[in-house]
């Protein structure tokens, strides 16, 4: 069963050397435990999925720049998302229009990343 995911979760990428947050970005009426829930559809870099630290994929063209400039010694650059597209997972209750973002969901970013729920934000409301 996954648990619903609220705002000021933690995820995690592939490609990320530290632990992001996801903020609820899409609807803040429904909330889960008093904080808004997220949606699949919370997929805005910057906004409402946050930098996982460095990255050290050579697909993001600031890491593979920097790693040419040092003579191919691998240098990770500042993670700046890029979802291709919204959160997978199964089936989810709707919240405010859109599927409800369950902790099982992956997200891939466009440098070649997979970028997962490490930390749902509460544990009282579970998707069933």
């Amino acid at each position: 069963m996954a648990v619903a995911v609220v705002s000021g979760a933690s995820c995690m990428c592939t490609m990320g050397t530290a632990p992001g947050v996801i903020n609820a970005t899409s609807q803040a009426i429904v909330l889960i435990c008093g904080i808004p829930a997220a949606t699949i559809t919370d997929v805005a870099p910057m906004a409402s999925v946050m930098p996982c630290g460095l990255c050290v994929s050579m697909a993001n063209p600031a890491t593979a720049s920097a790693t040419a400039a040092a003579l191919g010694v691998l240098t990770p650059q500042p993670c700046v998302p890029v979802p291709a597209g919204v959160w997978m997972g199964g089936p989810t209750p709707l919240i405010g229009g859109a599927p409800g973002l369950a902790n099982d969901a992956k997200l891939i970013c466009s440098y070649g990343g997979s970028i997962s729920i490490t930390i749902p934000g509460q544990t009282a409301v579970i998707f069933q």
